[in-house]
């Protein structure tokens, strides 16, 4: 099948940077979107405007962290069913995955609605962004039944080995956010409202894509059977899911203590931590792409019992994340300043300290780039090994370390100590996974050989 790829036989390098290579440029796509978004709207409308976007992150992140998690989550059994080849498993695995995922949409909707002022003040949101940045995110939060339709469908065509339609539906869906954008928000003058609708829109255009293509291949043909509850299989799937889920919600948690903290250093230092924080996406995209394409030849080959496999292709999956890392780090330190500028309109005394934090937080970030790589590879290769319980565990860790970073590092460091808050949740979340992926592998390793002895 073209839309299909065995990773369980060949090199195993060279199938995973295959996969990876489309999954790096459409992710890349996503974060230009997302960054055009923040450019138009800090051209036109000036620094509020900009904070607005860009302080929204982690509150958008932690709700539509739910629906990717338990998107990555079910995908894992469908990786597993596609390497065992069992194709009527995969099958019923896919339609429970749908409607767990339409309840699990339906919940997170009337929430994010209807507890977005809490969360705002909360977060101590400055006033001169309180308004723009409500705003902006209830259009946003509209959109999440279509983050976990693009999220479900695209997870389901890479398990099976097809990374090059979602990378396809997010080059879609980018011309149509920048045309967007450029429509609304320069043309109609809508602010951040419009921004937040060609965001909620090129979101629509992914997940459509996504789904025309599912529906083409046999494999995802689901009868009414497979869409009848199945206990035992929800139950599965739900195993597979809410820790993954509930690791990304637990960091964004830390990520919003982080955000507060953030907010009480004022409104520039807020605008140019925030400014810098829209890069991150850009920064990690090659990582949590190498990780993609780790998760998912894992995931096959465990299906298909080679473990020999799985040590080899992570460990030099690990190398080349280091690599990976150190280039992106090299590019933003040279440019990032630069770069950063771009996003910068407004009184000049005031662009200058804005400029002046955010490139501070960029040149931290990017020198903490290699923990971050090794991170997403021994995620996910925890994740494809079935192993969702450590990487919901180094969730936790993210949060413990960040939230006490952000309470200890200040008191020594100054506004030093929040930069650093981001890289030390990094580094003892990554201690956390290798050590768990290779504890996990012995045990899995000694028990298909115990197998293979009483065969």
């Amino acid at each position: 099948m073209r839309h299909t790829k065995d990773m369980t036989v060949g090199n195993p390098i060279r199938l995973i940077m295959a996969f990876s290579l489309p999954v790096i440029a459409g992710n890349l796509l996503q974060q230009v979107y997302s960054i055009v978004d923040s450019l138009i709207v800090g051209q036109q409308d000036g620094v509020a405007a900009l904070s607005a976007i860009t302080s929204s992150g982690w509150l958008d992140w932690a709700l539509a962290s739910i629906a990717i998690g338990l998107a990555q989550g079910f995908s894992i059994e469908i990786a597993h069913r596609f390497g065992a080849a069992d194709h009527d498993g995969l099958k019923r695995a896919a339609g429970q995955s749908v409607l767990l995922a339409v309840l699990a949409v339906a919940v997170l909707e009337l929430f994010a609605q209807s507890t977005l002022t809490l969360f705002l003040r909360l977060l101590q949101t400055p006033e001169e962004t309180y308004r723009l940045t409500l705003l902006y995110l209830r259009v946003i939060f509209s959109g999440l039944p279509l983050v976990m339709a693009g999220n479900l469908c695209a997870s389901f065509l890479r398990a099976v080995g097809d990374s090059r339609t979602p990378m396809i539906a997010i080059t879609a869906a980018t011309v149509v956010n920048i045309l967007l954008d450029a429509l609304f928000v320069i043309v109609f003058r809508w602010g951040v409202a419009g921004a937040a609708a060609a965001t909620v829109t090129a979101q629509g255009a992914n997940a459509l894509i996504c789904l025309v293509t599912l529906s083409r291949l046999p494999l995802f043909r689901l009868d009414q059977g497979c869409l009848r509850p199945q206990p035992v299989l929800c139950r599965k799937l739900f195993r597979l899911g809410m820790p993954v889920a509930t690791g990304n919600l637990v960091i964004s948690i830390g990520g919003l203590v982080l955000q507060r903290a953030v907010n009480g250093y004022g409104f520039l230092f807020m605008a140019g931590y925030n400014a810098a924080s829209r890069f991150q996406g850009l920064m990690e995209n090659a990582g949590a792409s190498l990780g993609a394409g780790v998760a998912t030849f894992v995931g096959q080959n465990v299906g298909a019992g080679k473990m020999d496999r799985v040590r080899n292709g992570v460990k030099k999956s690990a190398g080349i994340g280091i690599g990976l890392a150190a280039g992106v780090a090299a590019v933003m330190l040279i440019f990032g300043n630069y770069m950063l500028s771009l996003f910068i309109h407004d009184d000049p005394a005031i662009a200058d300290q804005v400029l002046t934090n955010g490139s501070r937080f960029l040149r931290v970030m990017s020198l903490g780039l290699p923990f971050l790589y090794l991170l997403f590879v021994y995620r996910s290769a925890l994740q494809g090994l079935g192993d969702a319980f450590i990487p919901m565990l180094s969730g936790v860790v993210e949060l413990i370390m960040r939230v006490g970073s952000v309470l200890l590092l200040p008191l020594i460091l100054g506004e030093w100590g929040i930069y650093l808050a981001e890289i030390m949740a990094w580094i003892g979340a990554m201690v956390l996974l290798i050590w768990g992926y290779y504890a996990r592998l012995r045990q899995m390793t000694a028990s298909s050989g115990k197998k293979q002895d009483s065969a």
